[in-house]
């Protein structure tokens, strides 16, 4: 036998004898932690909900406001602005971004849906294409490019509160994500 064949053998036995006087007083049942689990049975813990996903389940409520009728699920939240330097970069469906363009990323939305964004400031909207995923930062629910957030008047602050109406009538190529590459 090699040195590993007998180390193995001398290993799996040790542990075989270790377990043993404690599966033999338990009738067969590990019994190192039937104390805690006694415990937690008796007196049961009500955990509230915290931390992160509960961060997340209050910022997507603040987000989002379901209106029922013709109108399809309106989301409310904050928008920022793409940066120029990105142009020429590739997005989600394949294309190359354009500053001047009508495209905006969004989380949420199936890529190649239109969308109305009203800029609740000043009331000013625009039709939007989603092209892209994003924002990445926190509390956003729009990335818009430069072009967008012109016709919208963002202003110099780089974000603006916006309320996004997604419009009927995308294909649905468009909704499973199987767009050309452009």
């Amino acid at each position: 036998m090699s040195f590993w064949k007998v180390a193995l053998l001398c290993a799996s036995i040790g542990l075989a004898m270790v377990q043993a006087p404690a599966l033999a007083a338990g009738g067969g049942k590990d019994t190192r932690h039937a104390s805690a689990d006694a415990s937690q049975r008796a007196h049961p813990v009500l955990r509230s909900v915290t931390g992160r996903r509960a961060r997340q389940a209050r910022a997507q409520e603040r987000r989002s406001t379901i209106r029922r009728g013709h109108a399809a699920v309106t989301q409310r939240g904050h928008a920022s602005i793409y940066a120029s330097s990105l142009a020429g970069r590739r997005m989600a469906d394949g294309g190359r971004f354009d500053p001047r363009s009508d495209s905006v990323a969004s989380r949420t939305l199936p890529l190649g849906a239109r969308a109305r964004v009203t800029n609740l400031r000043n009331g000013r909207s625009a039709i939007v294409h989603v092209r892209d995923r994003g924002p990445h930062a926190r509390h956003r629910i729009l990335d818009v490019s430069p072009g967008v957030a012109t016709r919208l008047g963002m202003g110099r602050t780089g974000t603006a509160p916006v309320a996004v109406t997604p419009l009927p009538g995308f294909s649905m190529r468009a909704e499973a994500g199987t767009l050309p590459r452009r």
